[in-house]
């Protein structure tokens, strides 16, 4: 699961930052950093390295914060309702 909220955050970050189509981006960050969230409890639980996880987890978290600044940027420049 770390892995994947891994490459979720990855996908999210990158995808934040397309104006016309960031706001979609937004359910992958929030699936990601709940995965990070699970791995690391489990990991925890289990003594293992939770490393995978940990960059998840922050990666959604930016992606996530990236994609509501992008989009109320975009808002209030009024690019939005051109798209």
């Amino acid at each position: 699961m770390g892995i994947a909220s891994l490459v979720l955050g990855i996908v999210s970050f990158i995808g934040g930052l397309i104006p016309a189509c960031n706001i979609f981006f937004s359910v992958p960050a929030v699936v990601g950093l709940i995965l990070g969230i699970v791995d690391t409890v489990l990991k925890s639980k289990a003594k293992q390295p939770k490393g995978m996880a940990v960059a998840g987890i922050v990666l959604n978290a930016i992606a996530i914060v990236v994609i509501i600044v992008m989009y109320v940027g975009l808002a209030a420049l009024g690019i939005m309702e051109e798209l």
